[in-house]
């Protein structure tokens, strides 16, 4: 449902808007409210409107995050498609908004003679999520190349940081109290056009042989453990093609857990819980979580 914005608001504004649709796994409930800003200004405009407290979460293309059947009690922010800014401000130097998919940053650098981010090809999610967490593929991490970022807070303000002002590691980032990521300066390696492209063609068909593509799922569910794999710990454990209602671990690649076309959120969340505890019973393996799990577990009155 629609809902009418102030006069100064130029994005669009969606009530009970529900999720299922906005995320990889095609589950989840609705958000009370779910903003689609026309750019960065009108953004932070939106959130100057906001009740102080108000839950809020942002969305991209919707992977790595698990959102429960009850849906989100507070805002979601919609990026991808909106703040979808990418501009080359040097000759190697990139700037790159957050609701861009990785896959666009990786084929518009390599255009530009631009190597060191071919790896976010392999990425399923927007540029913002991938600094959120550091996302990575094939040997490569998101902020290896950082060296600016613009955050915006809940009040609306605009922040720019240093990549020495927050703290990286494995798959987490660990940003300043209530701000998120608006876009990211990248400095890349002048390469060769044919090659940089030939590279990422390399990694697409490495992607498209060792995983479940084209069947709805989050990415990589567990985080590799130091010195292994989570795929390997859990088809150890005997769990590749394990079941619960529409949810299935991979048989292709077993840190996937795919949508066979009616699981409920409930069930990715339940087959998620037992593959942790075969694999600690199995290995003595501390799984942890990759994919974000938010959101009510029933849905409201």
């Amino acid at each position: 449902m629609m809902a009418r914005l102030t006069a100064s608001l130029r994005g669009e504004r969606l009530l009970n808007e529900p999720l299922a649709r906005y995320t990889t796994w095609r589950v989840g409930g609705p958000a009370r409210q779910l903003y689609r800003p026309a750019d960065g200004e009108d953004l932070l405009q939106f959130l100057a409107t906001l009740p102080e407290g108000e839950p809020l979460l942002w969305l991209g293309l919707g992977s790595n995050l698990l959102i429960r059947d009850g849906g989100f009690n507070g805002t979601v922010i919609a990026t991808q498609g909106r703040l979808d800014g990418m501009a080359l401000i040097s000759a190697t130097a990139l700037r790159v908004e957050a609701g861009v998919s990785c896959a666009q940053v990786a084929r518009f650098a390599a255009r530009q003679g631009l190597c060191g981010v071919e790896f976010l090809t392999g990425i399923p999610g927007t540029f913002g999520g991938a600094l959120a967490m550091n996302a990575g593929a094939f040997g490569g991490e998101t902020w290896t190349q950082v060296t600016a970022v613009e955050t915006v807070d809940r009040a609306g303000q605009l922040h720019k940081r240093l990549p020495t002002e927050f703290k990286v590691g494995y798959r987490q980032v660990e940003l300043p109290a209530e701000e998120w990521f608006l876009a990211a300066t990248l400095v890349l390696e002048p390469g060769d056009v044919t090659e940089n492209q030939a590279r990422i063609r390399e990694l697409l068909e490495r992607r498209n042989s060792s995983q479940p593509i084209g069947q709805p799922s989050c990415g990589s569910v567990f985080r590799n453990p130091p010195g292994d794999h989570a795929a390997r710990l859990i088809e150890a454990a005997g769990l590749k093609g394990a079941v619960i209602g529409g949810a299935q671990v991979s048989e292709k690649h077993a840190n996937f857990i795919i949508n066979r076309g009616d699981a409920t959120a409930a069930d990715i969340e339940a087959l998620i819980r037992r593959v942790r505890e075969r694999v600690k019973a199995a290995s003595g393996v501390e799984l942890v979580t990759e994919v974000h799990i938010v959101g009510e577990t029933e849905e409201r009155a």
